[in-house]
This record gives structure tokens, sequence and C-alpha cells, in this order.
């Protein structure tokens, strides 16, 4: 497997933004929360090189990490942090390879509140990290997502989720080649993921 790549030269200015924004927004903030969430992918499929198979790839749990702020009274401010690990195998020897993504996402997040409950509506600009047995890439995305707020208490909420990311991909990519085959690609410009999960939020 190559070396992880998180911070080529190229996007070290693009990092180094994002850390002097959250250092901002730590200090003007007034509510703070830090939701975690479990759920289950629904991955797209992959094609073969010469775009006549698809391949697909495995349907597996998904862990998320947010980091969210009261951006105003019906809303939050998120950043929003997803794994998932999975595989796929190639129709060339039959072999299983790891295909690993992390999302990083700056979100807004809408509150309309019901009567026992609270319907979310969010949205947000961010990157997608491709890693497989072979390569790795950056590729710019957005994320949707629509769900519900269950509070316990004034700390404590129950939180449901359906969410989608839209990557925009290169058919020209190497994440899946090794010693000059490409084993798959892409199956078009943009790659959607999609995702449902339950978490709990604990604001301070």
């Amino acid at each position: 497997m190559p070396p992880l790549r998180f911070f080529p030269r190229s996007n070290k200015a693009f990092i180094a933004l994002c850390c002097t924004q959250l250092l901002s927004i730590s200090a003007q903030a007034n509510d703070l929360e830090i939701t975690s969430m479990l759920g289950y992918t629904f991955s797209p499929k992959l094609t073969s090189d010469d775009n006549t198979v698809d391949i697909a790839i495995t349907n597996d749990p998904n862990v998320a990490l947010a980091f969210s702020w009261q951006d105003s009274t019906p809303g939050q401010g998120q950043i929003l942090v997803n794994y998932i690990s999975r595989d796929f195998t190639d129709n060339i020897d039959q072999s299983t390879h790891s295909f690993d993504t992390l999302y990083a996402h700056f979100n807004g997040v809408a509150f309309f509140k019901e009567r026992n409950y609270i319907t979310t509506v969010g949205m947000g600009v961010g990157a997608t990290y491709f890693n497989s047995d072979f390569d790795s890439v950056i590729y710019p995305s957005i994320t949707v997502a629509v769900g519900t707020r269950y509070e316990f208490s004034d700390n404590l909420a129950f939180i449901t989720e359906l969410r989608a990311y839209a990557t925009l991909t290169k058919d020209d990519n190497t994440v899946f080649c090794r010693n000059g085959t490409c084993l798959a690609h892409f199956d078009g410009t943009v790659w959607v993921d999609s995702h449902i999960s339950i978490g709990l939020a604990y604001s301070f």
C-alpha cells in the first residue's frame, strides 16, 4: 500500500485556512455540540478498465464525528468527518482489495421544530479522500442530508439521518491501478455515496 498523502503541498494553504476558521469558531461560539454517529453505507459500483463490466463495492458500516456550533436560532454550523472501510473484487484475477473513504465537510444545518422532535436539513462543501491498496487521491465534494433530533434533555439528543455525498472524480485517476494496469475506474465523473445513520449529540 502506498504511503498516505493527507497533506500534499497543494493543499497546505487550504488546511491552514480550515484550522484558522476552526479556531475562530471556537472562540466565538456560545453553544458547542459533539455528535457521534454509526451508520450503513450503500455504495455505488465501479467499472472495469474497458467499461464493459460493473464491479460491486461492499456495503459496509460507516462512522462519523461532527463538531457543531449555534449559528442561528433555527440552525447550526457544523464540521463533519465520516469514514468508511470497504472492499471490491476485481474481474481480472478475482482478488479482493481495500477501498477506504474519508469525507470532511463544512455544513449548515437548519432546524424545523415539530411537536415532539426536530426535523433537520443540511448542506455542505468539502473534500473526499479515497485510499486503495494502490494509490490515494483527494477530490472536491458536496453533501446533503435530512434527519431528525429527539431531545432527551437540554444537553442530549438522539439523531437519525439520511445523507448523500457527491464527489467530482476524474476518469484518468490511478486509485485502482498497479504496474500500469488499472483494475477499475469510477463509473462516471460524479461518485454518489448514500448513508443512513443514528447517533447521539451532546451539547455544552
